[in-house]
């Protein structure tokens, strides 16, 4: 066996859909080690999706958005950013970190995922600059610090794929804050007017080769990747995606974004995809 390879997953229970994850692996012969789902700022410690998943002997990958799309708040788009830079979010910050290091297992906190997007209230789009993103980060970081936290990974997150307003050092919130980099992309075929099919190299290789030199050789994975059908051959795309990533040498695996939403993006998609990843992924594990 090579060395050692995460194969997560997300689902739409996360961490309380763990009959999901079962589905997956029976339909990959490989049993996936991560399970990333996605919480709601406002929302209080998943203690229960967490040891639901640690229970399994997985990773918990918590995806933490600072949006509150749990409620009908419509706050100002930079409001949960500036609110945290102002302290004003402490007594919640406090409470995630507490309950976080109760867990007593290892955890990958992954706070603000795709900032260099244009799809989220803490990217560009909606006025939030890299010198706020940074900010805000380390005040949370510190936090939990200050907290003696010591089982949280700290996983940062761009987007692979997209024309950056910004460099990624800009948004880099510095060595002493950030545990792993985790990278996000989607082949998004013909489903969409503006995208085309785009093999796994072109579409992760830029952002890999920036995040080496911004990060001075931080792990990475890929943190979110799905393919559409429409366009070309998943079934190759997906034997290509996980050849690529066996090879490079500083991405340790991948989590497959395991939902039918925009399009099919599930590895089971087609009875040919899931046994094409299976085939792939027994070359990994072989």
């Amino acid at each position: 066996m090579m060395r050692h390879f995460l194969f997560g997953v997300s689902t739409p229970g996360g961490g309380f859909g763990l009959d999901e994850v079962t589905t997956v692996a029976e339909a990959c012969g490989v049993s996936p080690t991560a399970v990333l789902w996605y919480e709601d700022f406002a929302a209080e410690v998943p203690m229960t999706a967490l040891r639901n998943v640690l229970s399994t002997g997985r990773l918990p990958l918590v995806t933490w958005e600072p949006w509150l799309w749990r409620t009908d708040d419509v706050d100002a788009a930079d409001s949960i950013i500036g609110s945290i830079i102002a302290g004003d979010r402490d007594d919640h910050l406090t409470g995630w970190a507490r309950g976080l290091s109760s867990v007593g297992h290892d955890v990958q906190l992954r706070f603000g995922h795709e900032f260099n997007g244009d799809w989220y209230p803490w990217s560009p789009a909606a006025g939030v600059t890299p010198t706020e993103y940074v900010t805000a980060w380390r005040h949370v970081h510190r936090c939990f610090r200050d907290h003696g936290v010591t089982n949280v990974r700290w996983m940062w997150s761009p987007s692979a794929g997209v024309d950056n307003l910004h460099p990624l050092e800009a948004w880099y919130p510095g060595d002493d804050y950030v545990d792993v980099v985790g990278i996000d992309g989607y082949n998004w075929g013909t489903t969409q007017a503006w995208s085309r099919w785009t093999d796994p190299a072109d579409l992760f290789g830029p952002t890999v080769a920036e995040t080496r030199r911004v990060t001075d050789g931080k792990p990475m994975v890929i943190s979110e990747v799905g393919c559409a059908e429409a366009g070309g051959d998943k079934a190759e795309w997906i034997t290509d995606f996980v050849r690529w990533v066996a090879a490079e040498p500083d991405v340790s695996g991948f989590v497959w974004f395991e939902h039918d939403k925009e399009t099919d993006w599930r590895i089971a998609s087609t009875p040919r995809s899931a046994t094409t990843m299976a085939s792939a992924l027994s070359e990994v594990f072989s």
